[in-house]
């Protein structure tokens, strides 16, 4: 795929592994920069860029437009000192001065209102890159506004501190504009209640080995490093104050975290806003700056820089120079209601890295391999409840889920709400989630009287790690499309054991209606692909796996197959089976020589070295008994 704008030569001296250096960080942020702003008003206040609107409007797509640019041009140029030869500010200034003139007026610059979430709330998330920009840039830009102009953009950034956020990392939305009034001289008591209570939020979300989840329930995905503690984070930067626990806590949360990026660039498909793409290496370049990660300056490079270069050489560029609402390319089932055409413009909180000035080690030293390339890792996760398997001659990296499910505490689990970004077992960054109406990729169904059943609130069970493989474990209840929603007593009980490129997905079914089914599904992929999806059963099933179609594809292919396993079930029953996905099909003769299940417990023998992987339920225990000398 050819990028739409001039990049400097690749420098493999200093980095090869991706052959980008600051130079090609400050050009792409350049050449979107000037694809936008072929879209503005004239006066500048909104960037009206073509394609489908999100639910809360055109007039609101339009400020997200103007914002979420404005971002990667600030720190663009804060990252250079000052330095602004593309004249960025000055557009963005003048903007500013269009858009706060009448806000709520429907006219051609106005900017819209900053009202409750669930009324006209998208200004609120708006609002704070806003905020955030002019905090980057005020020697510049601030400073030189007209004192009218700098009292209409507090009047309508106000607007943030004085209305209700929705209930999760938008809290942190008023917490940044609050930040930036402050450091403008214009904070008061209202802007120190806002931050207070963002604080107090985040101390209650923050659930351990670095991850908050966002909001109340169990919500563990990308907003926490493009958000959650992007944030808080960034704004103690800029004051120059101590962060308190929020540096250590990104420091621990990127421990696991870098894990969760391919040899490719690409990311965990994983979660919802995936169009916000390279966006989801915010957190990379955040530690670097700041001096909160645990990864060298060279390895931390070669994540930002290979994520970058995936994204742009991938298709998520349109012909013009847009980022496109998709993944690669445009894909509809990757998107949520609320994504219009400027929201894949969040990506810009990648360009934080740019804070790191050219002298900086992010920049001057040496690539060096990303996590996944250095060795077979597999991390489990106890507080969020997920499972990192990361195999290096591939350099495919797996999420096992067991903790996200993205639910609200007083919400009710219907299959109507079924998710397919959270509802799956396993996520990857070679592969994506099939969409609603296909079969479900990576998911264990009862079918109860023809009707299968959906994962919705996921309840853990525990997570753990020895040398070279790992476990995580949940149960849920089954929630069916028709019918009751639900079968008095029947849950099921999963257990994930990830040694190697194996998969060992055990399950037992409890209080199944008699003449039940259960099927059992694998990765889902295309004709194409470079690597290939397996599934054995190993007890508990009828007869071996067959290719299922789902022809809407993922958002890496665009038609793909799924092998499913089916399987009897009534009262409690158990279902063990090998699932995995690499540059090569697994031979179950080489990778299991024995499956034993004997009640509550399963006990499978690895063939490689005749070690013993264990797992009762009862409560769920798992071990790795190695064979004797």
């Amino acid at each position: 795929m050819i990028i739409p704008f001039q990049l400097p030569p690749e420098e493999r001296e200093s980095s090869p592994y991706t052959g980008w250096t600051r130079a090609h960080w400050e050009a792409v942020a350049d050449g979107l920069l000037a694809a936008a702003w072929r879209w503005s008003t004239p006066g500048g206040g909104l960037l009206d860029l073509p394609g489908r609107p999100s639910r809360s409007g055109v007039r609101s797509d339009g400020l997200e437009g103007y914002a979420r640019t404005f971002l990667a041009a600030a720190f663009r140029v804060a990252g250079a000192g000052g330095d602004d030869p593309h004249g960025w500010l000055d557009r963005y200034a003048r903007g500013l001065a269009a858009g706060t003139r009448t806000p709520g007026r429907d006219d051609t610059e106005s900017w819209p209102l900053i009202l409750d979430h669930h009324v006209q709330g998208q200004p609120m998330v708006e609002s704070a890159s806003v905020a955030l920009g002019l905090r980057l840039t005020a020697p510049w830009l601030w400073q030189n506004l007209d004192a009218d102009v700098q009292d209409r953009a507090e009047q309508w950034l106000r607007g943030a501190l004085r209305h209700t956020p929705a209930a999760n990392n938008w809290y942190l939305f008023p917490y940044t504009v609050a930040g930036f009034l402050e450091s403008v001289g214009r904070g008061d008591a209202e802007t120190a209640a806002v931050r207070e209570r963002a604080r107090d939020l985040l101390e209650g979300w923050y659930a351990g080995d670095g991850w908050y989840a966002d909001g109340d329930g169990r919500a563990f995905d990308h907003y926490n490093g493009w958000a959650l503690h992007l944030y808080p984070v960034l704004d103690a930067h800029l004051a120059g104050a101590d962060p308190g626990p929020y540096g250590p806590r990104l420091r621990e949360h990127l421990h696991g975290f870098s894990l969760m990026f391919g040899a490719d660039g690409a990311p965990m498909h994983f979660g919802r806003s995936l169009t916000y793409r390279f966006a989801a290496s915010a957190a990379v370049g955040l530690g670097a700056v700041t001096g909160h990660s645990p990864l060298t300056p060279g390895a931390s490079r070669r994540l930002i820089s290979g994520s970058l270069r995936h994204f742009l050489e991938g298709g998520a560029l349109s012909g013009d120079g847009l980022l496109s609402l998709g993944w690669h390319g445009p894909h509809e089932a990757t998107l949520q209601s609320y994504s219009g055409p400027s929201s894949p413009y969040w990506a810009s909180k990648a360009f934080v890295a740019l804070l790191a000035p050219p002298g900086h080690p992010l920049w001057t030293d040496r690539e060096e391999p990303a996590p996944v390339e250095e060795k077979d890792r597999v991390l489990a996760l106890p507080a969020p409840g997920l499972l990192v398997q990361a195999t290096s001659a591939d350099g495919i990296v797996r999420l096992h889920n067991h903790g996200s499910d993205h639910m609200r505490p007083h919400e009710g689990e219907t299959a109507a709400a079924d998710d397919p970004h959270y509802g799956r077992q396993a996520y990857s960054t070679r592969t994506g989630p099939t969409a609603r109406g296909n079969v479900a990729d990576n998911h264990l169904s009862v079918e109860v009287n023809g009707c299968g059943s959906v994962r919705r609130r996921i309840h853990p069970l525990g997570a753990g790690q020895g040398d070279g493989w790992g476990w995580a474990a949940s149960w849920h209840r089954p929630v069916f499309a028709a019918g009751p929603p639900m079968v008095p007593g029947l849950r099921v009980e999963s257990v994930t054991v990830a040694r190697g490129r194996h998969e060992l997905r055990v399950h037992r079914v409890i209080g199944a209606p008699v003449n039940s089914l259960v099927t059992h599904t694998g990765w889902a992929t295309g004709p194409d692909d470079p690597v290939a999806s397996t599934l054995h059963g190993l007890h508990g099933w009828d007869e071996g796996a067959a290719p299922v179609r789902a022809p809407q594809g993922t958002a890496y292919t665009r038609w793909a197959q799924v092998p499913r396993l089916v399987g009897r079930a009534g009262g409690t029953t158990v279902h063990v089976c090998l699932a995995s996905l690499a540059a090569e099909p697994v031979v179950l003769e080489e990778a299991v020589t024995d499956v034993v299940v004997d009640g509550g417990a399963v006990q499978v023998t690895w063939a490689r070295d005749g070690a013993r992987s264990r797992i009762e339920f009862g409560p769920v225990r798992v071990a790795l008994v190695e064979r004797a000398p």
